[in-house]
C-alpha cells in the first residue's frame, strides 16, 4: 500500500491502546512515535498467470499481452524442467517432479532461487575429425656424406623468431649482425680481421690479403686497408669499392714486372676512380641522404716483394713496422693527411698536443669526387732484419698510437701466427672502447721463400 490508512473517530495509541488527544506527536502514556508510517504488510505481489489482471479502480488499463501466433503455443515451464547436459557429455536426469504445495497453483513459482556464484561452461559442441590426409610416401634415407641444408636464421637477440630477408627479427624486430660486422682472412703468410666496434651501427672499413709472384717467380705480399668517411655518403660502398680497386691493380701490375712502388701508385689512382664512380650513380642511391658529401674513403697498402717493402696511403690509416727482435726500435712508415699532423708539421703544436686536439682526425687527404687534389703518397724501405708490419686504421691506432705502444700489444710470435696476432690486435682496440670500427692486417717480412728453381 502507498497511503496511509485513515483514523477512527476516536484514535487511540497503536502502541498501549491509549486514547489520544487530536494534534499529538507522541503517546502520554507510552511515548509510541504517533508520526511513524506503519509497515507495509508481509505479502508478495501476484502475478497472472491465465489472462489479465483485472484494472484497478481509477488506474491505467494496459493492454493484453500478445500471444505468439499460430496453431501451437508453448505451454509455460520451470529451468528444472529441461534436461541438462554435464561437463562429462551424457545427459543429466531431470529432477523428480514436486507436488504443489497446499493453496498454491503449480504454474509459476513467485520465490526466485538463490543464484550460484558460478556458472557451468556449456560443454564443447562435438566437432567431426577432418577425413584422413593421404598417406605421402616414405621420404628417402638422408646421405650421410651430402652437406646438410642451410637452416633458417634464428634471431641472436631473443633467440626465438625467423630472420627476414632484410636481416630483422620477425619476433623481436632486432637488427641482426650484418655480414661486414665481423671478417677475418688469412692468404698466405698476410692475414687481416675487421670489426664494426662497439659503438658504430655498421662497419665501414674493408680490407684485401692477397699473394701473387715476380716475373722471376718470387712471391710477392699485399694488404690494402680502407676506412669509409662516416660524414660522407655510402662509406661503407666508398671503402670497399677502393680496397679491390687497388688490389686488382696491384695483383695484376706485379706479374707484369711493374716495379712495387710503382704498381702501388697507380693502384691508389685506380682506387679513386672507383670511388669517384659511386657519385656518378643514379640519384636513386642518394635518396636517403641528398645532403651529404660524395661517397669517400681514406686507403693504405703494403707491398712485400723481393726483399722490398713498400707502402703506400691517401688519409690517416697507418704502417708500422715492429721488428722481430724486439731490442731494435719499431717505426712508424706513414704520415697522416689530417690537421693533427700538420700542425705538427707547422712547428705550431707538439704531436701531444695536436692529437689532443678535438679537429686532430680532421683529413686533409681522401679517396672521393669532392676530395681535393689527390696526391698518392708512395714510400720504399729495404730493412735489414725480419719483422712485421701493422697495417691500420685510426680504430686500432687510437688504442695504441706509438711504434712502441703497437710493438708491446704486438704477440712476439706475429710473423709465424699473423692471424691470431690480427685478432689480438682488434681485442686490444674493443678492449680500449671500440668507438670505431677496427681494422688491421699483419704481413711477416720477408715474405715466404721462392720456390725451388725460380730464376
Amino acid at each position: 500500500m502507498s497511503q496511509m490508512p485513515r483514523q477512527a473517530a476516536v484514535p487511540r495509541c497503536p502502541g498501549c491502546d491509549e486514547p489520544l488527544e487530536p494534534g499529538d506527536r507522541y503517546c502520554g502514556a507510552c511515548g509510541h512515535d504517533l508520526s511513524a508510517v506503519p509497515a507495509p504488510p508481509a505479502d508478495h505481489p501476484t502475478l497472472a498467470v491465465n489472462g489479465p489482471a483485472p484494472a484497478p479502480p481509477g488506474g491505467v488499463a494496459w493492454p493484453p499481452a500478445r500471444e505468439p501466433e499460430g496453431p501451437e503455443r508453448s505451454a509455460p515451464h520451470t529451468p528444472a524442467d529441461l534436461p541438462g547436459t554435464d561437463s562429462g557429455g551424457p545427459a543429466a536426469a531431470p529432477p523428480a517432479p514436486r507436488s504443489p504445495a497446499p493453496g498454491q497453483s503449480s504454474g509459476v513459482r513467485l520465490d526466485r532461487p538463490r543464484e550460484p556464484e558460478e556458472y557451468p561452461l556449456q560443454a564443447p559442441e562435438p566437432r567431426r575429425s577432418p577425413a584422413p590426409a593421404p598417406t605421402a610416401p616414405p621420404a628417402p634415407a638422408a646421405d650421410p656424406t651430402a652437406p646438410p641444408a642451410a637452416a633458417e636464421r634464428v634471431c641472436v637477440a631473443c633467440r626465438a623468431g625467423r630472420v627476414d630477408r632484410d636481416g630483422y627479427c620477425e619476433n623481436c624486430g632486432h637488427a641482426q649482425p650484418r655480414e661486414r660486422d665481423h671478417l677475418e682472412q688469412e692468404c698466405g703468410p698476410v692475414a687481416a680481421v675487421s670489426d664494426r666496434g662497439l659503438r658504430h651501427h655498421r662497419n665501414e672499413d674493408a680490407f684485401c690479403v692477397a699473394g701473387t709472384t715476380l716475373p722471376d717467380g718470387a712471391p710477392a705480399a699485399l694488404a690494402v686497408v680502407c676506412d669509409g668517411v662516416s660524414s660522407a655518403t655510402r662509406p661503407d660502398d666508398a671503402s670497399l669499392a677502393a680496397a679491390r680497386a687497388a688490389a686488382d691493380a696491384v695483383l695484376t701490375a706485379l706479374p707484369r714486372g711493374t716495379h712495387p712502388q710503382q704498381a702501388l701508385h697507380d693502384a691508389i689512382l685506380a682506387a679513386s676512380h672507383a670511388v669517384n664512380a659511386l657519385a656518378g650513380e643514379p640519384a636513386t642511391a642518394r635518396e636517403r641522404a641528398p645532403h651529404q658529401n660524395a661517397p669517400a674513403c681514406t686507403l693504405v697498402g703494403a707491398v712485400v716483394a723481393a726483399g722490398l717493402l713498400v707502402v703506400g696511403w691517401v688519409g690517416d690509416s697507418r704502417v708500422y713496422w715492429v721488428p722481430e727482435d724486439r731490442a731494435a726500435p719499431p717505426a712508424r712508415l706513414t704520415e697522416d693527411d689530417s690537421w693533427a699532423a700538420q700542425m705538427v708539421a707547422a712547428g705550431l703544436m707538439t704531436e701531444a698536443e695536436a692529437y689532443a686536439d678535438e679537429r686532430a682526425h680532421a683529413i686533409t687527404g681522401w679517396l672521393g669526387a669532392d676530395a681535393y687534389e689527390l696526391e698518392p703518397h708512395t714510400a720504399a724501405f729495404k730493412p735489414d732484419r725480419p719483422g712485421v708490419l701493422v697495417v691500420c686504421t685510426d680504430g686500432l691506432w687510437n688504442y695504441a698510437e706509438s711504434p712502441e705502444e703497437m710493438a708491446r700489444v704486438l704477440p712476439a710470435d706475429a710473423a709465424a701466427r699473423p692471424l691470431h696476432a690480427a685478432r689480438v690486435l682488434v681485442g686490444h682496440a674493443l678492449d680500449g672502447g671500440g668507438h670505431d670500427n677496427v681494422t688491421v692486417a699483419v704481413v711477416p717480412f720477408p715474405g715466404p721463400p721462392a720456390r725451388a728453381g725460380s730464376a
